[in-house]
């Protein structure tokens, strides 16, 4: 019953910014991790930024100083402000949410696509 929607991506040259945001509706459990994911062709799906529903925050290491991801957990969003974006940081990104102690779901949306060129 979970669903996500994604908005944000777009294409942006080197140095640009992007700020995507993912909304959870549904029947969202007290203590859950969300946020948001990436895959390059040819590469496993990494994670980019997530929070969890008290606040803490957990980044990929090639982000860090460079995104941030914040979180409504009254409105379940998320949001991944990112910036000095590179060409790297180019793929479908997928926001996720989860549900911790229990398991009870585990949410994908449909991918938004980012790309990042001169």
């Amino acid at each position: 019953q979970v669903q996500l929607q994604e908005s944000g991506g777009g294409s942006v040259q080197p140095g640009g910014s992007l700020r995507l945001s993912c909304a959870a509706s549904g029947h969202i459990s007290d203590l859950n991790f969300m946020g948001w994911y990436r895959q390059a062709p040819g590469k496993e799906r990494e994670l980019v930024a997530g929070i969890f529903s008290g606040g803490v925050t957990k980044y990929g290491d090639s982000v860090k100083d460079r995104f941030t991801i914040s979180g409504d957990n009254v409105d379940n969003t998320v949001y991944l402000q990112m910036n000095s974006l590179k060409p790297e940081d180019t793929g479908v990104y997928y926001c996720n949410i989860r549900s911790l102690r229990p398991s009870l779901y585990d949410v994908w949306g449909q991918g938004t696509q980012v790309t990042v060129s001169s």
